[in-house]
């Protein structure tokens, strides 16, 4: 398995875990007390940002749709490219970070 399958791996996991949630659970705290649609979001901006650098391109901003349903496919299309053109220590990073926000889900 190559360190983007093991982002891919993770990423599944979590969206998975947050595919089914409702508005309202999506809108309640996590354990940092954060709304867990913010952390997710946060997530894919984070993963983007990587994702540019790895690129050579501007970071840009993720749109925060009005409707928090869409965050896991965000999420999976986003770490989709890092996949693509980050190196293996961006990934295990990459996947570290998808580990740490679904524990604080």
């Amino acid at each position: 398995m190559g360190p983007g399958d093991r982002l891919t791996e993770t990423v599944g996991r979590l969206a998975g875990q947050v595919g089914h949630w409702t508005p309202s659970r999506w809108a309640a705290s996590g354990a940092s007390g954060v709304p867990r649609g913010d952390l997710v979001h946060d997530l894919v901006q984070w993963l983007a940002d990587r994702c540019a650098d790895a690129e050579g391109r501007p970071r840009q901003p993720v749109p925060r749709l009005d409707n928090d349903l869409v965050l896991p496919d965000q999420l999976r299309v986003v770490a989709a490219d890092l996949a693509r053109f980050g190196g293996p220590a961006l990934m295990d990073e990459a996947a570290e970070k998808v580990r740490a926000v679904r524990g604080q889900l």
